[in-house]
């Protein structure tokens, strides 16, 4: 294939700000942790009925361990950039209304297996596990598209909106949310 062809297939490279580059590499260490999640409760119609109450036990435990650190990064998004970029595109419909749709959709699932698993009876039926492991498989699924518009969309568009004096306000308040 010519250069000029191979070309037309690359895309475009941009760099982000300090910020930005902050939030999108936030989501490596929860992509590693959200794909260790998927493959428990993808692979819970394999467990044995006998075992999956303690498969289930130990998805809990990793989904409020994944949840400790999600919380905070869709505050930093929810609570400052999408504040910051509302006043430029809105956010009761386009980019910013479907990012939150999506966070509440994956913390409503990760909501409910959270609350339905907190009581879990010691007969756990492996067809209640599968339903309950479906939860986080859903939730998986949604922040994997999630996180990918927002790197491929959402951070160039407000790389290319905020002002210098914003990226240093947007920077300033991300790093006060621990």
């Amino acid at each position: 294939m010519s250069g000029c062809m191979s070309s037309m297939f690359q895309r475009e490279v941009m760099n982000l700000c300090s910020p930005l580059q902050q939030l999108k590499d936030e989501h490596g260490p929860l992509n590693v942790m959200k794909k260790e999640l998927y493959d428990i409760s993808s692979n819970i119609e394999k467990t044995k009925e006998a075992e999956c109450l303690e498969v289930i036990k130990k998805l809990r435990e990793k989904v409020e361990s994944f949840v400790a650190v999600l919380e905070p990064h869709s505050q930093r998004e929810e609570g400052v950039l999408f504040e910051m970029m509302e006043k430029y595109i809105g956010r009761t419909s386009g980019p910013i209304a479907v990012m939150e749709y999506e966070h509440d959709q994956a913390k409503s699932n990760i909501g409910k297996f959270l609350m339905e698993t907190e009581h879990l009876s010691d007969n756990l039926l492996k067809d209640d596990a599968k339903r309950l492991a479906s939860y986080v498989s859903e939730a998986y699924l949604i922040l994997t598209d999630h996180f990918m518009k927002e790197e491929n969309v959402l951070f160039p568009m407000a790389e290319k909106m905020l002002s210098d004096e914003e990226k240093h306000e947007l920077e300033v308040r991300i790093n006060e949310i621990k």
